[in-house]
Parts: structure tokens; sequence; C-alpha cells
């Protein structure tokens, strides 16, 4: 199924998503990877605020490339979303709800979306270009040390994705494999 959703991704959106739809999102998306995460969740473990609200947010695991001059951001492909696993059960126990990335996710991470709500879209590696060009404003929010990991805030319009593990954990990955396999018998 198809589906155009204006951000935030809210718990009754979200409920609404199945593992398979094709989901074109518009509104504000945040950035981070791996190093942003630890030291997000670091914060998160002393006690302090993140310098976003993570409430019914969704964070696209991504390191731009910088932006040519006239670009709002340069190439913006999906990073492997299994770096953040150790992390994202926090994440989405502070509020975040949407991850987008590509790759397998660990059980924990899926239990954890099945717990708060969670759902795990996929964005296409290798089309970094294209995914950027959706990406129609993007502003430094902290962490500029770390480079192409730094915090960001995106505005996307019509971001193309997939959902490939919904809030009842069903997992496109799974049932694709297991649907071609029983096609082949």
């Amino acid at each position: 199924m198809e589906k155009h959703i204006t951000l935030p991704l809210t718990e009754e959106v979200a409920k609404t998503l199945r593992a398979g739809d094709r989901v074109y999102l518009t509104g504000t998306i945040y950035t981070s990877r791996d190093a942003g995460h630890k030291r997000m969740c670091e914060a998160l473990a002393r006690g302090e605020e993140l310098p976003f609200d993570p409430t019914d947010a969704v964070i696209y695991y991504v390191g731009p490339t910088p932006a040519k001059p006239g670009q709002v951001i340069g190439s913006a492909g999906p990073t492997t979303a299994g770096r953040m696993d150790a992390y994202a059960p926090t994440m989405m126990s502070v509020g975040a709800r949407g991850m987008i990335g590509k790759g397998y996710r660990l059980p924990e991470v899926v239990d954890a979306m099945k717990k708060y709500t969670g759902v795990y879209f996929g964005a296409i590696g290798g089309a970094g270009a294209l995914l950027a060009k959706r990406i129609k404003s993007a502003e430094l929010i902290d962490y500029e040390d770390l480079g192409a990991e730094a915090l960001r805030k995106l505005y996307v319009e019509d971001m193309p994705l997939l959902v490939i593990i919904d809030c009842e954990g069903n997992n496109l990955y799974e049932e694709g494999r297991a649907k071609y396999l029983a096609q082949r018998n």
C-alpha cells in the first residue's frame, strides 16, 4: 500500500503502517549516526536533555556529504542501521518513533519497536543523490565536531521509503525471503 505521511510520526499513524508499505514522508526529520547516538544516550544517562525534542521524531541514519554551491545538502544515502542498534531502544524510550536506514535490526530493537510503537523505514542505499533532492532544508543543530555525523534538522518532501519493520514486529526482510523461498519450491 502507498501512504503519504505528514510528520510528526504519531503513535496513531505508526499503528496504521505495515511492513511492505510504500511511504512518502513530508516534514521535519533529524539526522544522526553512531557517534551522535552515543553522545545523545550518554547525555540521557547523565539526566541531560537532548538537543531536540525526540517526541514522535523520525531519525535518519545518514552522514551527508557537503553541499555543493546552490544545494541544500550533499548526497544523503542511508547508513547501515545496525550501527545504531545499541542506542535505538534508548532513543525510542524517550519518544523517538521512526528510524530510517538500511539493513537488518537486532531482536532487541524489534522488541523496543513493539513496546514503544516504533517503525523502521528502509531507504535505498546508493541513491543518496536522489534522496537529497527530497531534502528542502538542512540545519545544523549540535555536535558540529562530528562532521558528517553532526545532528541536523531536515525538512523533507515526499521522501520515498519502505516500511521494513512495523510496530507489531512484522519484518519485510523476513516475509519477503519466506515468500520468495515458497515460490521457488
